[in-house]
């Protein structure tokens, strides 16, 4: 009988970021926002990865990345489970799951067509709700609650 190989071997990232447990389904959105694709660093990803915990998963390894606090919110809006892992000298130096963050300023565009923040130089603002595990975001001037289906990054 013959042994066949039952999974891929990614080379080892000597420096970079890992953002692990991704929802599937959010993955290509949280490479869009992140704008991962203008990026010269080498990108690895993968979509509907086998996951004990979630049944399918998403990840994105970015060589010589380390992200800022607003690029995290970022990821925690579309991918709430996310986990970013840090690494340094090929170890893990740094390790933990995104935080939803309670108020989004500035990288949010209102989906609302009248919204002020659509027609004047006034930056959003959102408050984020927790709908039974949804993300929702409620703008500060119109009041328009924003869909994670509806979310548009400026």
């Amino acid at each position: 009988m013959e042994n066949k190989r039952t999974e891929l071997k990614v080379s080892a990232l000597e420096n970079g970021s890992v953002i692990d447990h991704i929802p599937a389904t959010s993955l290509f959105q949280a490479i869009r926002i992140l704008k991962l694709d203008e990026l010269d660093n080498q990108v690895y990803f993968g979509t509907n990865l086998r996951s004990d915990k979630f049944g399918s998963k998403g990840i994105i390894k970015i060589r010589d990345k380390y992200f800022k606090k607003e690029e995290i919110n970022k990821i925690a809006l579309v991918a709430p489970t996310a986990t970013i892992i840090e690494i340094k000298d090929y170890e893990v130096v740094k390790k933990g799951k995104v935080d939803t963050p309670k108020v989004v300023e500035n990288f949010v565009k209102c989906f609302n067509p009248k919204c002020i923040t659509n027609h004047q130089h006034v930056p959003t603002k959102f408050t984020v709700i927790n709908d039974g595990g949804a993300l929702k975001l409620r703008c500060r001037y119109c009041e328009k609650t924003t869909t994670q289906a509806t979310m548009e990054f400026k």
